[in-house]
């Protein structure tokens, strides 16, 4: 990569850090890309709202290739002393989306005064720690018959600068799932005036281990994050209360059964007990799995630069939003490794390696040159 390229993009990372905002919250964040890549770049910029994407056109009839960068973070505080620290106070990247969108202006600068085989794409996504924005940035693939996209995700725990891939799977689908109970408050010393959910609340905890004892074809997990029933008023028996749960699974259609299954016990609890339920689901995001031919590019793209590749032998359990455009089109997400020690995403320690930005832009370079 161009020296003076990657230095712009190592200052508008910082920039980025420095104004980390949450999921749909991105304002300036937005603002900030958007006039960067104006600025500096020769791709037209189509402002979509709360997101955006850039497009450099070619003359060749050959279906557009796009890539996506992610620019939402988290709900941590800073606390590692940096001269770019986050100014919100309990908002930081603590994933390394502000990298991932300082590498796709990288390839736009890249690009820039350059023709293109085929028309280039760079989607620019809000929203992906709660699973929303590439959804509603997917909608962008059949509008511009997009045939392949690519992304990247930087993770610890590999060598830094590798290309960590996995076939097929290598993110599961997931969903936050609440179901509520209402009964009716009591006084304390006449809890059998009531209807206290807190026994059904504790029988669907237990049912479901019995759930998760069944065979499945895959990895399927069901993990209680949190449970509440009533207040600390000690003079007052509960009258209703609540259960959240996270599910995640290798399967979407196993995940979907286990929720079917989850809420057909809480309405049969409910019965039971004289309650009513409701459920509210949250952050859904969908199998993340890579075509075949796409993630055969990135491994030819990684060998023609010559850098090393490590399989991942295991799923990343983390999901990922990605998944939505792979359900449009051929596509496929690889990793870059921050470091065998580095500190893990979304941990207080962590901030983006800079040293991975020169890599990633290389690699998408490349992955557009690809037949």
């Amino acid at each position: 990569m161009n020296k003076d390229n990657l230095q712009k993009i190592i200052l508008l990372r910082h920039k980025l850090h420095s104004i980390a905002e949450l999921s749909n919250e991105e304002h300036e964040t937005k603002e900030e890309l958007m006039h960067f890549m104006t600025k500096n770049t020769d791709f037209e910029v189509v402002d979509q709202g709360a997101w955006f994407y850039c497009i450099k056109k070619s003359d060749s009839g050959d279906s557009p290739i796009a890539f996506r960068a992610d620019f939402d973070a988290l709900p941590i505080d800073e606390t590692i002393s940096l001269p770019y620290a986050s100014k919100q106070a309990g908002v930081s990247h603590k994933c390394g989306h502000d990298g991932h969108s300082a590498v796709l202006a990288g390839l736009g600068l890249e690009l820039t005064g350059k023709s293109v085989k085929r028309t280039v794409v760079l989607i620019f996504q809000h929203a992906e720690e709660i699973g929303q924005g590439g959804k509603v940035c997917a909608e962008l693939i059949p509008e511009l018959h997009i045939s392949e996209i690519y992304a990247f995700h930087n993770l610890s725990g590999y060598p830094e600068g590798s290309i960590v891939y996995r076939s097929d799977l290598t993110q599961p689908a997931s969903e936050g799932l609440t179901i509520r109970f209402t009964g009716a408050k009591s006084h304390a010393s006449n809890p059998e005036q009531g209807r206290n959910p807190s026994f059904a609340i504790a029988d669907l905890v237990f049912f479901i281990r019995e759930c998760l004892h069944e065979e499945h074809e895959g990895m399927l997990l069901c993990t209680i994050v949190n449970i509440s029933a009533g207040t600390k008023d000690f003079g007052i028996s509960a009258g209703d209360g609540e259960l959240s749960l996270t599910l995640r699974a290798e399967n979407e259609a196993e995940m979907a059964a286990l929720e079917k299954q989850l809420l057909e016990k809480a309405h049969e609890l409910a019965s039971r007990d004289g309650l009513t339920v409701s459920k509210e689901i949250s952050d859904v995001f969908p199998e993340t799995r890579n075509d075949n031919n796409a993630l055969s590019k990135v491994l030819h793209s990684a060998e023609q630069l010559h850098f090393k590749t490590k399989e991942m032998h295991d799923l990343w359990r983390a999901s990922e939003d990605f998944g939505w455009y792979q359900k449009k089109c051929s596509g496929a997400i690889f990793y870059i490794g921050n470091g065998e020690n580095y500190p893990s995403l979304h941990t207080a320690a962590y901030d983006f390696n800079d040293n991975i930005l020169g890599t990633a832009v290389d690699m998408l370079i490349r992955l557009s040159e690809e037949e």
